[in-house]
Order: C-alpha cells, then sequence, then structure tokens
C-alpha cells in the first residue's frame, strides 16, 4: 500500500515537473526581447485568471486598449499574439498572407479532424483538399445559375414553412436552418431533405450542438490543458458527437459506393470517390476516407451555421428596427415585386445589401476568427515573431474599427452607402477572414444571405410576439455566434 501510495506520488510529482518545464521551455521560445509586450503571467495557468472565459474576444479587445494592436498573452503552456484593428490584421492576414498562413496544433480540433481535412490540416493535404473542394463546389454550380436555382426552390420551402405558422409566435431558428441545410445536402449528397426528415435533422441537431459546446469554459480549458483530458468535460459529448456523424457518413459512403458511376456524378461524394478510385493505387493519395469524412463534416459546419445564423441576425434585427425593415420592403417592392429574387437584382437594391453587410458586421458570428500560426521566424510591426508563433487575428476589433466606421457600435447600414445611396464596400468588411484561409464559402454564402432575406422580407412583416415591449437581441455562447433564440411573428403581407 505504501509503495503504491509512493508510486503515485512520484508519478504525480514527475508530471507536474514536465509540464513546468515545458511552460517555460515554451515561454523562452517566445520571450525574446522584441517579443510583443503583454499582462504578467501566473505560472501554470497563465492569463487565463484574467479572461472572460465565455467571451475571450471580449477580454482580448479590453486588454488591446491597454497593451496596443499587436500584445502576447499566456494561455496556460501556450503564449499567444492578438493582432487587433484593421490595419494589424489586414497587414497580417493579406501583405504577410503566407507568413500567417498556418494553424496550430489544437487538441479538440484534432480530436475532430484528426489533421486531415481543410481548416486545421497542414502542407500539402490542405493543399490538395483545399484545391479539390473548390474545383468540386464550382463543377457542382457554387456561383452559378445551378445552384442559385437550387437556393431559389429551397427559399419557396422555407416561405411555406413560415406560412404554416399563420403569423403565431414561433422560434423561426431550426427552420432556417434545415432550410440553409439542405443547399449544403444537396451539394454533399446529391439531394435535399423534408423540413421533418430525422436524418437531417439529426445531423444538423449534432453540428448544432458541438458550435455552442466548442465555445464553452471547458473546451477553452481542455485545449490549453489537454493532459486533463481523463476529466468529465464537453469534449468528451463533442467526440461523442463527432463518433455519430462518422457513423453516419460511413453508411452513406457505402451507399454512394453501390451507385457510383464515375460518367454521371451527382454529387461531392461522388466525386471524391472516383477520385479516391483513379488513386487507389497511390499509398501516398489524399483521397482517403478519413479526408472525405473531415471535409463532409467541414461543409456541414462551415455551410450551415454561419449562414442560418446571419439570417436569424437579420430577421432579429428587422424586427428591433421596424423604419429599416420597412425601407427594405419598399426597395423590393420597386425593383422586383412580386417576382422571385435572384442574386442578380443585389446591384439594383443597395439598401437591401447594405443592411445584409450591416447585419454581418454587427452580428459578428466568428469574433476570434480561427487562429493561425506564423510560417516562419519573420519581423512584423518591429516585433519578432518566431516559427509557430500562436496568432488570433481579433476579427470583432476590426468589424468595430471606429477608424473605419462611423458608428461601430450601431446598427447602420449607412457604413455601406454613398451620399448618393449607392452600395460601396467598406475595406474592414472582414467576416469571412482573408488571405490564404479566407472561408472557401463566401460566394456562396452571399448568394445565399441575399436570396433568403430578400425572399423573406418580401413576403412576411417580422414583429415581437404580443405583449413584448421591449424587443432585445443578444449574442448567444458558441463557436460562431448564433443570436438568442425567441419565439418572433412573420405576418404573410398582403
Amino acid at each position: 500500500m505504501d509503495l503504491t501510495y509512493s508510486l503515485a506520488s512520484c508519478m504525480f510529482l514527475f508530471l507536474a515537473v514536465l509540464c513546468i518545464l515545458n511552460v517555460l521551455r515554451r515561454w523562452n521560445q517566445n520571450s525574446g526581447s522584441n517579443f510583443p509586450p503583454g499582462p504578467r503571467s501566473l505560472p501554470l495557468i497563465g492569463n487565463l485568471h484574467m479572461i472572460n472565459l465565455k467571451r475571450p474576444h471580449r477580454s482580448f479587445i479590453e486588454l488591446s486598449k491597454q497593451y496596443g494592436a499587436i500584445y502576447s498573452i499566456q494561455m496556460g503552456s501556450v503564449k499567444i499574439v492578438v493582432l487587433s484593428g484593421y490595419e494589424t490584421v489586414k497587414s497580417a492576414l493579406v501583405d504577410y498572407a503566407e507568413d500567417f498562413s498556418e494553424r496550430p496544433h489544437i487538441p479538440i480540433f484534432k480530436d475532430i479532424f484528426q489533421g486531415y481535412g481543410i481548416p486545421f490540416s497542414h502542407g500539402e493535404n490542405w493543399k490538395e483538399m483545399r484545391r479539390f473542394t473548390l474545383s468540386t463546389l464550382r463543377n457542382f454550380g457554387m456561383g452559378k445559375r445551378t445552384i442559385e436555382d437550387k437556393i431559389s426552390l429551397e427559399c419557396n420551402f422555407l416561405i411555406k414553412e413560415f406560412e404554416l405558422q399563420k403569423g403565431n409566435p414561433t422560434d423561426p431558428t431550426s427552420t432556417i436552418h434545415v432550410a440553409i441545410g439542405n443547399i449544403i445536402t444537396s451539394i454533399v449528397l446529391g439531394h435535399r431533405f423534408d423540413y421533418q426528415h430525422p436524418t437531417l435533422r439529426r445531423v444538423l441537431s449534432l453540428v448544432n450542438e458541438n458550435i455552442k459546446l466548442l465555445g464553452t469554459a471547458s473546451i477553452l480549458i481542455y485545449n490549453f490543458f489537454p493532459i486533463l483530458g481523463f476529466l468529465p468535460g464537453n469534449h468528451k459529448k463533442v467526440k461523442q458527437n463527432i463518433a455519430e456523424l462518422n457513423s453516419f457518413l460511413r453508411k452513406t459512403f457505402l451507399e454512394h459506393h453501390k451507385e457510383l458511376d464515375r460518367d454521371d456524378q451527382r454529387s461531392f461524394i461522388d466525386a471524391f470517390l472516383v477520385k479516391q478510385q483513379e488513386e487507389k493505387d497511390d499509398p501516398k493519395s489524399y483521397y482517403h476516407d478519413t479526408n472525405l469524412i473531415s471535409v463532409v463534416i467541414t461543409l456541414f459546419t462551415a455551410g450551415t451555421e454561419t449562414t442560418s445564423s446571419t439570417i436569424s441576425w437579420a430577421i432579429l434585427f428587422m424586427i428591433k428596427y421596424p423604419a429599416i425593415q420597412k425601407r427594405v420592403q419598399e426597395e423590393i417592392e420597386k425593383v422586383i415585386g412580386t417576382s422571385q429574387p435572384r442574386s442578380e437584382h443585389r446591384k439594383d437594391m443597395p439598401y437591401t445589401n447594405a443592411v445584409i453587410h450591416e447585419t454581418q458586421r454587427v452580428a459578428n458570428i466568428v469574433p476570434m476568427n480561427l487562429p493561425r500560426e506564423t510560417t516562419k521566424d519573420i519581423v512584423f510591426k518591429g516585433y519578432d515573431l518566431p516559427k509557430g508563433t500562436y496568432i488570433v487575428p481579433l476579427l470583432e476589433s476590426v468589424l468595430y474599427d471606429k477608424t473605419q466606421f462611423a458608428k461601430p457600435d450601431e446598427f447602420y447600414p449607412d457604413h455601406f452607402l454613398d451620399s448618393d445611396g449607392r452600395f460601396v464596400m467598406n475595406v474592414a468588411f472582414m467576416p469571412f477572414s482573408a488571405g490564404r484561409r479566407v472561408c472557401m464559402g463566401e460566394t456562396l454564402a452571399k448568394m445565399e444571405l441575399f436570396m433568403f432575406f430578400t425572399s423573406l422580407m418580401q413576403k412576411f412583416n417580422f414583429h415581437p410576439s404580443p405583449g413584448v415591449t421591449d424587443f432585445k437581441v443578444k449574442p448567444s455562447i458558441g463557436l460562431t455566434v448564433a443570436p438568442v433564440s425567441q419565439n418572433v411573428c412573420a405576418v404573410p403581407r398582403s
């Protein structure tokens, strides 16, 4: 008994020493005389005691007011450099695009993607999967009339779902989520689902739950202290959900294998499987099932959550600002009338376009961006950043930059209009990030946002639920920031 206790004590002490040495090693690596300044850190936990673990971006914004546009912060054993403000973030992601193009190794995303797929893969695997995915999405109509027709069809289905509520209070979040999910499903699987189909709803439920869990304090702690992974926490639920998604996708792959016709590829999965067959004798091929699963999970996640959340934000903003809602509807009546909205109408609808852009800006869907890592030793803005430096390009600081937006804390569509009412793009509009890791689905998302939002505004007046006199729009917690769900009324327009 005493011997067992002694061995356990020695093991604990050994692990503690290793942890401390690791902290010191990382600190020494990144603490040269020209390394960005930052707050004094505590042993082991670093600056975690200073961070709002539910909304770390808020803490990072406050720290930038004290330490400037470039500063460092210690999160457990990981030294992070935070970039703040349009000029600094743009310079890093665009002017130094190659130098800031890597991703750090983050435990929870390693668990999910195993180093494969696109957003958290590296080197040639990342390049090949990104190239193939972009090319295949274009082949299946992204940015073309083909996908526009699918969006237009789905807008009609969504309108019918809203009409079933007959103007009664309801939470539109899940319905919008299914509508956007069906666009991705039609590309990835080759067909859409009915709104009540249990398979689609389960897949989207798993994706939605993981997005929320990935933004929790428990996951943040796990990422910076992976040695604590044996303890209970949300990281275990995330992995459980991923296992269920993997099981569903593997069954789906088998079904596509049985009906695969290389001359009649009907979906993204078909195209990937054909490429897999072509390279089946190459042991170094990137076209294996693990990459396919990782890419498909990315398409479902990135292709549904951000767009559906933005549309939900837009509806809530229209309720909060009824004068803006009315002006959007007047422009729709003038330009489109009762015709089906198409993406070509966007150029003739500057105010509606400005409202959509302002929604993306204020909603601030991905406030911390996805982190970057330096690919080599560089000097940036006078600071030495060694290869492998963990970088947080703070998108919230760009979208709310006071030097770029006249009223950054208000919902003000005029940020995207000139004095004559024409639409103008603001250089600090970066909701899709920038540089070599810019969002692949930007073109598709812009088309979806315009067509879904315009279709809903054309058919319905949106109001608060009866009895609500102080309507508020609040952000929820998650890896991406959706609005807090609430019941609203979609009243058909006469």
